[in-house]
């Protein structure tokens, strides 16, 4: 599949001309979102799920912004690396990657340069293991790891005025457990984005194990072995690590590996314990879900459509098209999901 680059100067007056009119009729006050704008301007090749995923984690393209890369070191020894650019220092985002993602991903560097060119600061974060590092201790990160978000947020806010947090996939699902479990959350914090997001864990694991997606679990499962490889030489006497040959699905390498080594009973615990769902009631500040309907990593209990239809301040979008983490756009490398989510944000300040 070949990328063509589009025309800048008119692919840049495209973007503009998108979050104005989104900006213009924004949605914020209305919760549910049934009728996406995406559906209007999906590109005809990428109304296929699978294209339209398989083209921004394989194909797309996009450079790494100019980045300061820092090692934040955490209460219990571990360590994070952050990439930030600061060239405005009144306003951030502060981006959340995907499982087995990283901080320079095509999909981070593409928000991270939209929101760079309309006066944003930029924190790009990489959880445990990620970003070119193993960290120190056993355990690696899952989609309630708040604790090493919120070491983020408040590196940030050492730099930075106000803070929006935008997640993708498994990051999607930290910010919105952000939001739900922080008490006394500080008012720089003013909103948030998922997109792409496994609000119930367990209906995600089941959807990755059905036809076509079994391309992508066996993609996940690959890169978390080659992890747990090298945590058997780091503590050869904590688990039994000859099970990672084992791990076909989720579920081997959920029930021996993610839920002993980050103290959950078994697999089924830690998929409720660590699932949004379990504490989204609780938002007290905006949030907006961007959840296709074609999405391939998501099954049915990832759409929480009568909570937001009833909840202040949970806005819930959900599109025909878009894929996983893709929503790719006409004349332009930019997604719908960086300019959606500069228009909620641009919006709220109206």
């Amino acid at each position: 599949m070949k990328t063509v680059l589009p025309n800048i100067e008119s692919s840049f007056r495209l973007e503009q001309n998108i979050a104005f009119y989104l900006i213009l009729f924004s949605k914020t006050t209305m919760p549910f979102i049934p009728h996406s704008d995406y559906n209007i301007a999906v590109p005809f090749m990428h109304k296929h799920k699978h294209v339209s995923t398989i083209y921004a984690g394989m194909f797309k393209n996009f450079s790494v912004p100019n980045y300061k890369r820092e090692t934040l070191e955490l209460s219990d020894g571990d360590f994070l690396m952050v990439d930030y650019n600061l060239e405005n220092t009144q306003k951030a985002v502060i981006l959340c990657h995907g499982l087995e993602g990283n901080s320079r991903r095509p999909y981070i560097n593409s928000c991270a340069t939209y929101f760079l060119a309309r006066n944003y600061g930029v924190f790009a974060w990489n959880n445990r293991s990620c970003g070119g590092a193993m960290n120190r201790l056993p355990r690696l990160y899952h989609h309630a790891a708040i604790e090493d978000l919120d070491a983020v947020v408040q590196f940030a806010l050492t730099k930075v005025e106000e803070v929006y947090l935008i997640g993708y996939s498994m990051g999607g699902a930290q910010v919105l457990n952000y939001f739900g479990r922080t008490q006394n959350m500080s008012s720089k914090v003013k909103a948030g984005i998922a997109v792409s997001v496994p609000v119930e864990v367990r209906s995600s694991a089941e959807s990755l194990k059905q036809g076509f997606n079994k391309v992508y679990m066996n993609n996940f499962t690959s890169g978390l072995s080659k992890k747990l490889k090298i945590k058997a030489q780091q503590f050869p006497e904590l688990l039994d690590w000859s099970k990672i040959k084992d791990i076909k699905t989720f579920d081997e390498l959920d029930d021996n590996f993610t839920a002993p080594l980050h103290g959950f009973k078994d697999r089924e615990d830690y998929y409720f314990s660590v699932s949004p769902a379990r504490n989204i009631e609780n938002i007290s500040k905006p949030v907006l879900i961007i959840n296709a309907l074609d999405d391939p990593f998501l099954g049915d209990d990832c759409y929480p459509v009568d909570l937001a239809t009833e909840h202040q301040y949970i806005h819930l979008e959900t599109p025909k098209y878009g894929g996983h983490c893709a929503y790719p756009m006409k004349n332009t490398l930019h997604s719908y999901a960086e300019i959606r989510a500069f228009s909620f944000i641009e919006g709220l300040k109206r």
